[in-house]
């Protein structure tokens, strides 16, 4: 039978920290599950854990110097080759400087330019977790889309007994595991995401647009595909990194969207509209960049697709449509007017108000309705925490019209 963990890459970084002894133990765990396994270290690190039995253990020179005599460690490329780089145990300092983009070894390195997922367990006094500094560089480190694993409560190097303690090796083997081998519900399903704004040109050098960056749709779309679904990522104007394994269609106007969305919808299972689409354009686009005169500019608005309502009216019995709503005001009337008119199956609503704003952050706060009149309501949060709880909904619909 294939190990859990076969032709899987993990990158495991190490800091100074008593908790380091449990460094080996993982790495064992991870070797005998069938991962291939590297260790980069801080120099505090070496204190506390023998990089010599790291090197053994997982027949890969454990890695401190950015350069040694001879040559250097390319952190660019250790990033890119491992499928997660965990970092366990993940020091007080380390998380601060992580927080604040701070590169001053080869750890610090990899993580920046670390293109795969990373994950840390920390470990520290208890006065140290609580402190609000360190609450803060939490937080930030993961609106940068690190997974943090929580601590545990019990003895600490202090000698004292409290929260702080870096958790068991097995329960970060496990949450590995979990990322690299997930459940796949979705296997076999296809899906379309729009994402991003459109701009709609005026002249050759101005458009229409909005302050979409298509994170919130770049988050579903990666979040269906790690449920197993197979994605077509339609994606309009954005400076957003792209998961690998996704296909992607890029369009820039309402209706090259539409288009896009035409030409895949038959074949997908759902559709998921996520974009921030241009309501209007100009009726006519100069050929020419539009001079200042001196004099009022007029231009004559027309209305482009409806990419929802088509796809509403369009959806067979089987396939799952989900719209997003933009609100300022009666947020809940409208989300709800909205998944009648347009025939979706979900509506996710998004307040844009002075205490969330919706377009070009990392987080937001949501509302989902659906057609059996459920509406929950969600706290903010990180948008690729909410684009979990989407695809939970979506996939739960999706049963739901299967089992009928």
């Amino acid at each position: 039978m294939q190990s859990s963990l076969a032709d899987k890459k993990v990158l495991l970084g190490i800091t100074g920290s008593i908790a380091a002894y449990k460094s080996i133990i993982l790495a064992r765990l991870l070797i005998k599950a069938g991962a291939e396994v590297r260790v980069v270290m801080t120099n505090a690190a070496k204190d506390f854990v023998s990089p010599l039995v790291l090197s053994t253990l997982t027949r890969n020179q454990a890695l401190i110097d950015i350069a040694g005599e001879k040559e250097w460690a390319n952190h660019v490329m250790l990033g890119r080759w491992a499928d997660v780089f965990m970092i366990a145990p993940a020091s007080c300092n380390t998380i601060a400087k992580m927080a604040n983009g701070l590169c001053d070894n080869l750890l610090l390195a990899v993580y920046l330019s670390a293109t795969c997922p990373v994950m840390l367990a920390p470990a520290m006094d208890e006065d140290m977790w609580k402190h609000p500094s360190t609450k803060s560089n939490l937080k930030q480190i993961e609106e940068y889309g690190i997974k943090l694993l929580q601590v545990n409560s019990g003895e600490l190097a202090s000698g004292l007994v409290g929260e702080g303690r870096m958790i068991e090796p097995d329960e970060i083997f496990a949450a590995i595991t979990q990322l690299l081998v997930p459940h796949q519900p979705l296997k076999g399903v296809k899906a379309i995401v729009t994402a991003g704004p459109t701009h709609e040109p005026i002249d050759p050098v101005r458009f229409f647009g909005n302050q979409s960056s298509g994170l919130m749709g770049i988050e579903i779309a990666n979040a269906l595909a790690r449920a197993g679904a197979e994605i077509t990522l339609i994606l309009g104007p954005s400076s957003q990194i792209i998961p690998s394994g996704i296909e992607t269609l890029r369009v820039t106007t309402a209706s090259e969207m539409f288009e896009a969305t035409k030409a895949k919808f038959s074949t997908c299972n759902i559709a998921v509209m996520a974009a921030a689409v241009a309501d209007f354009r100009p009726e006519q686009t100069a050929t020419e960049k539009i001079k200042k005169d001196g004099t009022n500019l007029q231009l004559t608005l027309v209305p482009n697709p409806d990419i929802l309502a088509w796809c509403g009216k369009e959806k067979s019995p089987n396939q799952i449509v989900v719209g997003f709503a933009l609100e300022t005001s009666d947020g809940e009337e409208n989300a709800k007017k909205k998944l009648s008119s347009k025939n979706a199956d979900i509506i996710i609503l998004n307040t844009h108000d002075e205490t969330n704003a919706a377009f070009g952050s990392s987080i937001n706060k949501i509302s989902i309705f659906d057609t059996n009149g459920n509406m929950v309501s969600y706290p903010q949060s990180t948008k690729k925490e909410l684009a979990i709880i989407i695809t939970n909904t979506i996939i739960n619909k999706l049963n739901e019209k299967q089992q009928r």
